[in-house]
């Protein structure tokens, strides 16, 4: 499953990304996987959490990042939930591509049951239908 909390830059997402993730790890019996831009909210995520700071593995493009996807998936089979911050810029995903990045992601979600939340740097108006029917949250 994939959820996106949308909203234009500065209004919030990661606030209530945080407060998700935070509320999460008391009712998850897997692990979760925090992915960001930096290492900035260490310390406001739960121990039980694990940060991985993207900008550290030098994606260049969707597809390296979809792999990357798979990869922290495949080293961890109790991953129950990962959180994306900042998703378009971590993931290089340009408007072109965001109904096929969200529409591999549901299905590496499917697969593996794993659930995703995003945070979307875009207001819901200027999402495309099929990405706002996954909108959890707008600001």
């Amino acid at each position: 499953m994939v959820q996106i909390i949308a909203g234009e830059k500065g209004k919030g997402k990661t606030k209530h990304l945080l407060d998700k993730v935070n509320q999460d790890v008391a009712s998850v019996n897997g692990n979760i996987v925090y992915l960001d831009k930096s290492s900035r909210h260490m310390y406001e995520l739960d121990n039980k959490v694990r940060l991985i700071n993207v900008s550290d593995y030098l994606i260049t493009n969707c597809d390296e990042f979809m792999g990357f996807i798979c990869g922290i998936i495949s080293q961890d089979h109790d991953l129950e939930e990962m959180f994306l911050d900042s998703f378009l810029t971590i993931a290089e995903v340009n408007d072109d591509d965001i109904c096929r990045a969200i529409t591999k992601l549901q299905g590496i979600g499917e697969m593996f049951h794993v659930n995703f939340v995003l945070s979307v740097s875009r207001n819901e108006a200027d999402l495309p239908e099929y990405v706002r029917s996954k909108i959890v949250i707008s600001l």
